[in-house]
């Protein structure tokens, strides 16, 4: 499975911003997929993941401010990003697992102007 990630820019503290990552198979078998992000200097985080039950998972710092969305017949899986903060600032990259397969994008910048 390749994943292609979109969606990312420029926006100002307090905008919105929404990433879509396109599969090139079916993501309707995997067990997770979701978003990570690395910040310069930064170690790599989660930022969400949805499971194939439609569980979903949050870093503390985004709950509330980002929605993820999984659409198995359209193999995509996106990231709706509100409230921007500049610490919000990162390359972020798709993610899908399946058993012990681990599968990523070439990640997307998103840049949050203060």
């Amino acid at each position: 499975v390749q994943l292609q990630a979109s969606g990312g820019g420029l926006v100002q503290a307090g905008g919105s911003l929404g990433l879509s990552c396109a599969a090139s198979g079916s993501i309707g078998s995997m067990h997770v997929v979701g978003w990570y992000r690395q910040a310069p200097g930064k170690q790599h985080e989660l930022v969400a993941t949805v499971a194939s039950d439609g569980t979903t998972t949050y870093a503390e710092s985004v709950k509330a401010r980002f929605t993820i969305a999984r659409d198995n017949r359209k193999n995509t899986v996106s990231l709706q990003m509100n409230s921007l903060k500049p610490e919000d600032t990162a390359v972020y990259y798709c993610h899908a697992r399946w058993g012990q397969n681990n599968y990523w994008g070439q990640g997307t910048l998103v840049t949050v102007s203060s």
